[in-house]
């Protein structure tokens, strides 16, 4: 049986890889990173003691640096259960509680005919651009150029012009011997037993459209620009491509930015999604002029941990917010959560990037606020606490409201939150017990100076704002190991960017390492991705690749850095020899100083929590690697040599 790629794109969006894969392999605590959708353990498909299979479920894919197995959820039952494929689509579907086609004979034709409706998509998505650039889109134009909106901004995001003419489409279509029921079937068409004469869904507007994740086009969304026109907005209705409830704007564009922020950002509408790109927010998506579904929410935690919703500051837009926290509370999981953040009243993206530019923008979405926030906030607003009995309601919608989390740790952690929060609001429990200022907030008291009270007498210990000087020396030696852990970072991207071939026997080494500077991290999971896919790379294909991903910026800086510095070894004219040596070095000891004590840390919590054997030996086995001296500073024989350098350290 065929199965229709949209149907196994649903699968893939309902069902997590990991969550497939889980059932397999144990995850390796210490290097997977669950509020990223990173996972990382032994291979299932070859035998190994080091984790080289890594997992994404942002992406849906997974792979192993070992052995180059790869593939999605179908995959990995076909290969590791010996499912048949139509076998490890049903038993996926049945998991996502997604029905299957019944099989019949008209199965095939009705794949075809849904086939070619994408082609009739793509046919009316070009119909309207090239109205736009016409005599009769003038006005559309004006419109667009009015909100900002360059012709570039037009052609990437393919804006058109539907002309008001109820037969223009229509008539350009058949010319192109597409049927009537076909432009029907598309939505393109109003229709009925009462309408003698089929005519044009969209006149006299602008047209966004939408696609799904493989950039087809499955519908239209059109903006009036008569102002008396109702609805001002108007989408496509229902058909066997386009569900609302299942797609989001500009999802297609956004995912490669969502994945390489770590975020996604939803916004209210078209023109809104728009104006975050020109702002400089590529990963934004918005939902089809209703509220979020659940459909909607999981594809939105494949994107992204903590999605942010980013709605207007009006009474409409936190209404919006308070139902996707209605939502989102059932669904909620360690690690999968929500953000909000608030336009300012009165103002959507495109009048704040208008009035006070990108930064005031940035500055909403920073400060975007958890789900507990909202909970409470919205706690505070919606309940009574003026007597005793009403802060009792209070407290006791607060714990209903806790009880619809689905996941148990969640719901204790959210509980506990909540009880801390009621205590200190009503002055009650540990909220009460009295906390020493910290010296940055103590006031300094002059010796001998009148305090409150009775008489003269001493400044209290804890009035007086010494300098901490124990505490600053242990920040100053903390911020210069970051600082040199960051420069490590750079020399590692800049060696093997300069030389990929380095990854033919350090790719698994690299992948483990854990690199403290976001935009370095996001630049070395670029370069996994890259080798991922492509068996043999030279630095000049690595550097047009990572250039497009808009990474040419940095590392320009990264090599005027390192020749002034003049750590020559990562540099392109340095020897091959020299290269793998100072790499080597490099990652192990990076691995020394930052990866093992992550992982000493997440041991040491394990052993705390559950006293076991086994993380004794685990907390034992990397003390030990700490313990060892390999990969300390060290001046190595003859290092330098082939390149025609002095010998010197490789830090």
């Amino acid at each position: 049986m065929k199965f229709p790629p949209a149907l196994l794109d649903e699968i893939r969006a309902r069902v997590r890889v990991s969550a497939v894969i889980g059932r397999r392999v144990q995850w390796d605590r210490r290097k997977s990173v669950p509020a990223r959708g990173d996972f990382w353990a032994c291979c299932p498909f070859h035998n190994e003691k080091t984790p080289s299979f890594h997992a994404d479920d942002r992406k849906g894919r997974y792979y192993c640096f070992g052995c180059r197995q790869a593939g999605d959820i179908f995959t990995f039952l076909v290969e590791k259960e010996g499912l048949s494929f139509p076998e490890a689509v049903e038993r996926l579907a049945q998991e996502a509680g997604v029905p299957l086609p019944k099989s019949s004979a008209g199965d095939e034709e009705r794949e075809a005919r849904r086939a070619s409706l994408y082609d009739v998509m793509e046919m009316a998505a070009a119909f309207f651009e090239a109205e736009l650039q016409s005599a009769r889109g003038s006005r559309a134009r004006g419109y667009l150029s009015d909100r900002g909106l360059s012709a570039s901004v037009q052609q990437i995001f393919r804006l058109g012009y539907a002309p008001d003419d109820r037969q223009a489409l229509r008539s350009h279509l058949a010319q192109k011997n597409v049927t009537l029921e076909q432009m029907i079937e598309a939505g393109l068409l109003v229709a009925g037993e009462d309408i003698p004469v089929a005519y044009d869904r969209f006149r006299d507007r602008v047209m966004f459209p939408i696609r799904d994740m493989r950039g087809k086009v499955i519908a239209f969304g059109g903006r009036a620009l008569a102002s008396e026109a109702q609805p001002k907005y108007l989408n496509s209705p229902e058909t066997p491509l386009f569900h609302k409830g299942r797609v989001l704007y500009n999802l297609d564009q956004a995912r490669a930015a969502a994945h390489e922020t770590s975020t996604i950002i939803v916004v209210e509408g078209y023109m809104d999604v728009i104006a975050m790109a020109r702002a400089g927010f590529r990963n934004c998506v918005a939902p089809l002029g209703t509220a979020l579904t659940e459909d909607q929410l999981s594809i939105l935690w494949r994107m992204a941990a903590e999605p942010i919703l980013c709605f207007d500051g009006d009474s409409a837009g936190v209404k919006a917010l308070h139902r996707a926290l209605d939502l989102a509370l059932p669904m909620l999981k360690p690690g999968q959560s929500l953000r909000f953040a608030l336009m300012p009243l009165g103002q959507d993206p495109d009048d704040l990037l208008k009035s006070e530019g990108q930064a005031a923008i940035k500055t909403v979405i920073d400060a975007a606020e958890p789900m507990i926030e909202m909970l409470w906030r919205r706690a505070l607003q919606t309940n009574d606490r003026s007597t005793p009995e009403r802060q009792a309601q209070f407290e006791r919608a607060l714990e209903e409201e806790v009880q619809r989390i689905g996941d148990p740790k969640v719901k204790q952690y959210y509980a506990a939150d909540v009880r801390r929060r009621v205590a200190s609001l009503f002055g009650t429990g540990e909220a009460r017990r009295w906390r020493p200022r910290l010296p940055g907030m103590m006031r300094k008291v002059q010796p001998g100076a009148r305090l409150r009270g009775r008489g003269w007498s001493a400044p209290k210990p804890w009035e007086v704002a010494e300098p901490p000087s124990l505490e600053l020396k242990a920040h100053a030696r903390k911020t210069q190991s970051r600082q040199a852990a960051e420069r490590r970072e750079k020399a590692i991207l800049l060696a093997l960017v300069n030389h990929p071939q380095l990854l033919d026997d350090f790719a698994e080494s690299f992948a483990e390492l854990d690199f403290l500077a976001p935009e370095l991290d996001r630049l070395k999971r670029e370069i996994i991705d890259i080798a991922a896919l492509e068996a043999s790379l030279d630095a000049a294909s690595l550097r047009t690749y990572l250039d497009r991903k808009g990474f040419g910026p940095l590392l320009e800086q990264l090599d005027v850095d390192f020749r002034r510095l003049r750590e020559w070894f990562v540099l392109p004219d340095a020897a091959a020899s020299d290269v793998r040596t100072g790499f080597r070095q490099m990652v192990v000891l990076h691995r020394k100083t930052v990866t093992l004590v992550r992982e000493l840390t997440l041991a040491e919590a394990a052993l705390a929590e559950h006293p076991t054997d086994e993380n004794l030996k685990l907390l034992n086995e990397i003390r030990e690697q700490m313990r060892s001296a390999a990969g300390e500073e060290a001046l190595i024989d003859g290092f330098g040599e082939d390149s025609g350098r002095p010998q010197g350290p490789v830090a």
